[in-house]
């Protein structure tokens, strides 16, 4: 009798066991749930090309974005996501793009230089009276052996005696030149006659005969010393001299 008594309390002991082991036991909570995805931040890049140019030359902006939906540049207001625009800024200056999205905000900047125009050269020194009549007045030429004004050389004259009119206080002698032909006496004469010639011109176009004086070389004070036609129609002249 006693063993199955024994063994009675030896299964009880035993289920007991398992039962306070069961009751013990926690319960496993189950895993929590995986993480929203996290949103993608914006990208944004901003160029200019060239980025130096001369004050009113363009330049061309290009930018690229990326998770953005609303694009803005200073200046230039709300642009597409991707693209280029020509500017022509008055100044140096930096644009700013700036791309929002859910992501965030992302800035990017582009600078561009603007020349400053060189300064205006100084105005040129001015001329004296004796600088302008150099530079204006003309030589008036003569056929050979002739003292009267060509029609080709009308012009000329005009010119002169308008620059005359025009600088009152410039006095003026008129050289007589003959070239190398003829006798000196006869040139001497002939010179006198060319340089009145050009003088009575010159007094009938409105100049003053006071401020006109005349003086004949003849032939003994050529400009050019070759024995041909070239050089003798070069001698052949009325020549103007300013006189201080």
């Amino acid at each position: 009798m006693k063993h199955p008594i024994k063994k009675w309390i030896t299964l009880v002991f035993v289920l007991g066991a398992i039962l306070m082991l069961g009751a013990c036991k926690k319960k496993v909570a189950p895993p929590p749930p995986p993480p929203p995805p996290a949103l993608a931040s914006p990208t944004a890049s901003l160029s200019a090309n060239p980025n130096t140019v001369d004050k009113g030359q363009a330049t061309t902006l290009s930018w690229q974005t990326t998770n953005a939906t609303d694009i803005s540049i200073d200046g230039i207001g709300t642009v597409e996501a991707s693209g280029s625009r020509q500017v022509t800024p008055a100044d140096s200056t930096t644009y700013h793009l700036t791309a929002k999205g859910t992501g965030g905000t992302q800035d990017a900047t582009a600078r561009v230089t603007v020349n400053a125009p060189p300064p205006p050269p100084p105005p040129p020194p001015s001329l004296t009276e004796e600088q302008l009549f150099a530079q204006n007045v003309k030589d008036i030429y003569f056929d050979y052996d002739k003292a009267d004004i060509r029609a080709d050389q009308q012009a000329d004259l005009q010119a002169d005696a308008q620059f005359l009119q025009q600088h009152p206080n410039i006095r003026i002698t008129v050289e007589g030149h003959c070239d190398e032909r003829g006798s000196t006496e006869y040139n001497l004469a002939l010179g006198t006659n060319r340089s009145d010639a050009v003088k009575n011109a010159l007094i009938q176009a409105g100049v003053g005969g006071d401020r006109i004086k005349t003086f004949s070389y003849g032939k003994e004070k050529p400009f050019c010393t070759e024995s041909n036609d070239s050089c003798w129609q070069q001698n052949r002249r009325g020549h103007f001299i300013y006189e201080k």
